[in-house]
């Protein structure tokens, strides 16, 4: 039962927050959700939908009576705005790291009194964290990823995945980009410098659309790619690794840890 601690009435604009009051328990709260959301899979039947990415459906989610709208990032900026001016309080986070989405996690917890559930969840899952970074020291060697969050522009991947990326095991080939905070700095100019950096393995997860690994193996110039060379492309889809919060921290973490784990690991990388 919900604690009557905190907001009884949230409407979550991204997935992650649904994910998460979902895994507190305190689903009940939640009284409109993104039109995106397929994390938990029973949120789509459960909830309405009443919001996209950048913009939602203001009069409906103001007939809602939420005492709290919670999104994320600078890209819903504009929706955040037109829900302030419509007389709602809205939290809007910005987190990009692992941490940024540890410490989220907690703030939307201690808003609803469940901080000490928060805790046991986040423990388990810096457990597992630490037991995938104990296996891959063993390694003899990282392998070399490139993350493709979008293909035309090709943008790289955001921060959180490519620390994601180093604790499975590998190492992010444009670490310089990843600390970029915003997409449109992470963009990548030069459609042959991820071939340069040869990857030995290649993740699209194209933000909702689906992956064509042959598209990507058919670019001018990436025949020699290592990952083209043997086949290593694999798609995670942008709900289990794009999103801040839970997904992204276990099963995005899991599916690039078992994509790595995959590769064949000599002591010396292909050329």
């Amino acid at each position: 039962m919900s604690s009557p601690h905190g907001p009884q009435r949230i409407v979550c604009l991204t997935e992650e927050t649904t994910e998460w009051l979902y895994l507190l328990g305190e689903e009940s709260r939640i009284v409109g959700i993104s039109g995106y959301t397929v994390r938990p899979k029973r949120a789509r039947q459960e909830k309405p939908r009443v919001s996209a990415f950048l913009d939602g459906k203001i009069d409906r989610i103001v007939a809602l009576r939420p005492d709290l709208v919670i999104g994320f990032s600078d890209m819903q900026a504009a929706l955040a705005d037109k829900l302030i001016r419509a007389g709602l309080s809205v939290l809007v986070t910005n987190q990009r790291s692992v941490a940024e989405i540890f410490a989220t996690l907690r703030l939307v917890a201690g808003l609803i009194g469940r901080s000490a559930e928060a805790e046991a969840w986040i423990a388990g899952c810096e457990r597992r964290h630490a037991e995938i970074r104990e296996a891959v020291a063993r390694w003899p060697r990282r392998p070399r990823v490139y993350f493709e969050e979008w293909d035309e522009p090709m943008i790289s991947a955001i921060q959180w995945v490519s620390e994601l990326i180093g604790i499975a095991g590998g190492d992010d080939v444009f670490p310089e980009l990843a600390v970029q905070r915003m997409g449109r700095d992470r963009v990548i100019a030069d459609p042959l410098e991820p071939a340069r950096r040869a990857p030995e393995l290649i993740v699209g997860s194209w933000c909702g659309k689906k992956f064509r690994p042959e598209r990507v193996a058919a670019r001018p110039g990436w025949a020699e790619v290592p990952a083209v060379r043997t086949g290593a492309l694999v798609e995670i889809k942008s709900c289990d690794i794009l999103q801040p919060g839970p997904a992204a921290l276990t099963d995005g973490l899991g599916q690039l840890h078992r994509a790595i784990s995959a590769l064949p690991l000599s002591a010396s990388p292909p050329p």
